[in-house]
């Protein structure tokens, strides 16, 4: 017999495949990608589309929203803008932020529910992140339920899940364990599309959470900092 079903927003990055995991214990699962003309689109679609059959997902529906690309304003859609080297210290907005992503997405992963009839939509969203990335805070997601509830009929009862946001990225491999989650088919690399650089935000910040996990990370690097 089917479950409910469950919207997941899913990059095919560490964080989203958690939280598929997540989701698929109690849900099955309808699966959104987003492409948005980030560098690594092809790599992170591939990821997307092995993650969503792992899980058997019910749905899967793929979006481009190019329009995030012709905007600009960040170093994953703009080749003109380089990616950072990443520093684990800085408290700054980095150039890979997207200018509202989030609002965007959640926009799409909103209509889609009304049309299924899914009370839920899950997202990975990490508040360790939020210093950089204002909506991957709590309090946006917190807010954007009270915009689903201004903005949709009136029988939806829609509400928005993030089972990691207030985890640290060791606490997010160690779930991903518990759970059978399959890191091996992820892809978090901002910069390559076949063996992942090891010194972006993103690499960094994944690679730092294996260490500290004291998990080896499956995944190729070209470079593989040293942490102590």
């Amino acid at each position: 017999m089917a479950r409910d079903l469950a919207i997941v927003l899913a990059s095919g990055g560490m964080d989203s495949c958690v939280t598929t995991a997540f989701a698929a214990r109690d849900h099955d699962l309808a699966m959104l990608h987003l492409n948005y003309g980030q560098r690594t689109e092809r790599r992170e679609l591939q990821a997307f589309h092995a993650i969503a059959d792992h899980y058997h997902a019910r749905e899967r529906m793929v979006v481009s929203m190019e329009h995030l690309a012709q905007i600009g304003g960040s170093s994953l859609t703009d080749p003109d803008i380089p990616v950072t080297r990443a520093d684990l210290r800085t408290t700054g907005i980095p150039t890979s932020y997207v200018p509202f992503r989030n609002a965007n997405f959640l926009s799409v992963a909103v209509s889609w529910a009304e049309v299924l009839g899914a009370h839920t939509i899950y997202v990975g969203a990490v508040e360790e992140d939020s210093s950089g990335y204002p909506d991957c805070r709590r309090s946006f997601y917190d807010a954007f339920e009270a915009v689903i509830r201004e903005g949709t009929k009136p029988s939806t009862r829609l509400s928005v899940v993030t089972p990691v946001v207030t985890c640290t990225k060791a606490e997010r491999v160690t779930h991903a364990i518990a759970l059978g989650a399959p890191l091996r088919l992820t892809w978090s690399c901002y910069v390559s599309e076949d063996v992942a650089c090891g010194v972006c935000d993103s690499c960094a910040l994944r690679l730092r959470g294996f260490y500290q996990a004291g998990v080896e990370d499956p995944l190729p690097y070209a470079t593989r900092p040293v942490y102590t």
